[in-house]
């Protein structure tokens, strides 16, 4: 008599439980469970993601995972990474392949092809893979000794896999095989080729191998996928409408700033109403600043190094730093603005009277970012944060969190953002006692919790001297960005033994709040211009209104409108240009301005102009007076009573 196969348990989210054999491919288990037609592209088994293929070789809860899910949607998409590299392989061969994982909203590879690639490459590409998707080609796991695996890449010609596989300890590694592709890979996969429906390559870009600058430079293709053309197509509208608010084109065509490489990389070239731009949004902040009792500073950009040492940041953060020599003295330049508060703070006896002290100051620092991830304003080596350091007594601390998440959700309310917040913790390169990063930590969280806004845990991304709120914007097109961040920081007035004397007459220790609102000036600049795709609201428009006339005729009155308008504060253009009027008010448009006030004989006659609004929208004829005092509400409404007609 046969002896019968050992059998397990399996546990379904109806609440419903079945025994099967033990060995039982998943998908067979599930079919069992549901009898109908599914899409399901992997499974979790006590919390383990596994392929639809592989035996169940222990009882537990058994939960299918569907393409649209998260976890569906990565393993979709990091399979179709590797239907790509398959595709690359066959019509270029001799191509190496290096990794291919999935990133948010779609996936790239990274290549070592024996010629570059060109865009129109993508194409070709694209038809290839259809092929391999037609072919419903399985996905086949198979687990060898990590030696065997080496030998197998070797044999192929694979170097970045076989570098990889060295590295590694495990004993035994996971191989995917696909068709005639080969891919070391953790998993899971989906089940055949044949589960993807909706896919587009979108671009070709370099990346050095391992992010190196030191290693070979290799050609980097992304793409990206989704369960349904309906989601496929959503995604590359969003792409044609983040492309058309691109802050770089937008920067170009609106004349706002430009990068020269006779400057240098990262280095950003304010134009006039690129710096106008900016005067307008450091005004505002230094009257906002102001009104909340903080006062205005200014350090040096170049410091000693041993300062630096003294803080932590030549031993952290130094591989971010430059350092220039000065008659056989080292120093560093400046990446943060830390130092030089906390000597002036140091500069005198504080008593627990003075705090807390805010001291403010947009400093221009420098930092190293590889030339590979600059991009436009948001990843520059130049940038100027509004930056401002608190310190305060341990009782202060609570209050003074909570009056900057305050300041911060009352600054990106008036912009339009909605926002997240997360808390990093105790980076592994970190500075500080284990006690004072907990009551740092705690501080944070409590402030938050206190004001009942829901944050997220980062494990190990604070600053190297302290935790931090991270608060993540979103923007017109639901993108995040990181702007604002509050740090707490015990560890750094212990090492330049700042102290302040308390009620008892004794020295105390003050803690230290590092802080930015907008953040980087030239970042949040980037972030403003495609939130609003360059139609910057009146009060913060470079040029509010422009006045063109339909002939040359209406000039005088022109110019006096012009004058008249000027003095009164309003940032006006006039456009003398002998143009067809249409021809004028397409340009103003395309510049994005708030009012093209029209002047034709009507006008002169009645001694007023004709407002247009760059939606198109036409007023009635209106005295210039009336113009500047609609001008002067816009203002005020849009910053919430702060800027005006004149303020800057």
């Amino acid at each position: 008599m046969a002896e019968q196969a050992e059998s397990v348990r399996v546990n379904f989210s109806d609440g419903t439980s079945m025994e099967v054999p033990k060995g039982t491919a998943v998908a067979e288990a599930l079919a069992q469970w549901k009898r109908t037609k599914n899409t399901w592209v992997a499974a979790r088994l006590n919390g383990k993601l596994l392929d639809l293929r592989a035996p169940i070789e222990e009882g537990g809860a058994l939960e299918p995972l569907a393409p649209e899910s998260p976890e569906g949607l990565e393993i979709l998409r990091h399979s179709t990474s590797h239907i790509m590299a398959q595709a690359v392989q066959e019509l270029f061969p001799g191509t190496k392949i290096a990794i291919g994982p999935a990133i948010e909203n779609g996936f790239y590879y990274d290549f070592d092809p024996p010629q570059s690639f060109s865009p129109e490459d993508l194409e070709k590409i694209e038809a290839k893979m259809a092929e391999i998707i037609v072919a419903a080609l399985p996905f086949e796991r198979r687990e060898m000794p990590r030696e065997q695996a080496i030998e197998l890449f070797r044999q192929r010609g694979e170097t970045y896999k076989v570098e990889l596989l060295e590295e590694l300890t495990e004993p035994t590694v996971s191989v995917y095989r696909q068709g005639t592709f080969v891919d070391l890979c953790r998993g899971p996969h989906i089940p055949d080729t044949g589960c993807v429906k909706a896919y587009k390559l979108l671009s070709l870009a370099g990346a050095y191998w391992r992010g190196d600058e030191r290693n070979p430079m290799l050609q980097r293709i992304y793409g990206t996928v989704f369960p349904d053309a309906k989601g496929l197509k959503k995604y590359l509208d969003f792409l044609a409408e983040a492309q058309r608010r691109d802050h770089r084109r937008l920067g170009r065509e609106l004349d706002l700033f430009s990068f020269s490489d006779e400057v240098g990389a990262g280095m950003v070239i304010y134009h006039p109403k690129g710096a106008l731009l900016r005067h307008i949004l450091e005004t505002f902040e230094k009257k906002e600043h102001l009104r909340r009792g903080y006062q205005i500073v200014m350090g040096p950009t170049l410091l000693k190094t041993d300062l630096w040492k003294r803080s932590g940041h030549f031993d952290n953060y130094r591989e971010n730093m430059y350092f220039t020599e000065i008659e056989g003295q080292s120093y560093g330049i400046k990446p943060m603005n830390c130092l030089s508060h906390m000597l002036i703070y140091k500069s005198k006896v504080r008593s627990y009277r003075d705090l807390p002290i805010r001291y403010f100051e947009l400093g221009t620092v420098h930092r190293h970012e590889k030339s590979g991830v600059l991009h436009g304003l948001l990843r520059v080596r130049q940038f100027t944060q509004d930056d401002a350091h608190i310190l305060c007594t341990p009782e202060q601390l609570h209050a003074e969190i909570q009056g900057i998440v305050d300041f911060v959700i009352e600054v990106m309310g008036l912009f339009g953002f909605s926002y997240e917040m997360e808390i990093s913790t105790r980076p592994q390169k970190s500075i500080g006692t284990d006690e004072d990063w907990e009551r740092a930590t705690t501080a944070l969280m409590a402030a938050l919790e206190d004001k009942g806004i829901p944050y997220q845990i980062c494990e190990g991304e604070g600053a190297f001297y302290g935790p931090k709120i991270d608060v993540k914007l979103r923007d017109a097109l639901e993108r995040k960005w990181q702007c604002a961040t509050i740090q707490c920081d015990f560890t750094l007035p212990e090492r330049f033994d700042l102290t302040y004397v308390g009620p008892d007459g004794q020295r105390h220790r003050p803690v230290m709040l590092h802080r930015v609102i907008l953040g980087a000036m030239e970042r949040f600049l980037g972030v403003l211009i495609e939130h609003y795709a360059g139609a910057f609201p009146t009060w913060l428009a470079p040029v509010q209104a422009v006045i063109v006339t339909v002939t040359d005729k209406q000039l005088p009155f022109a110019r006096a409108v012009y004058e008249q308008m000027k003095a009164a504060g309003v940032r006006v253009d006039l456009d003398e240009r002998s143009e067809k009027l249409s021809f004028k008010i397409r340009e103003a448009q395309m510049q994005k301005i708030p009012y093209m006030l029209v002047i034709g004989d009507s006008e002169v006659e009645a001694q007023a102009v004709r407002p247009r609004r760059r939606d198109g929208r036409q007023l009635e004829i209106m005295r210039p007076e009336a113009v500047i005092e609609l001008l002067q509400k816009e203002c005020l409404e849009g910053s919430g009573g702060r800027i005006g007609l004149g303020a800057v």
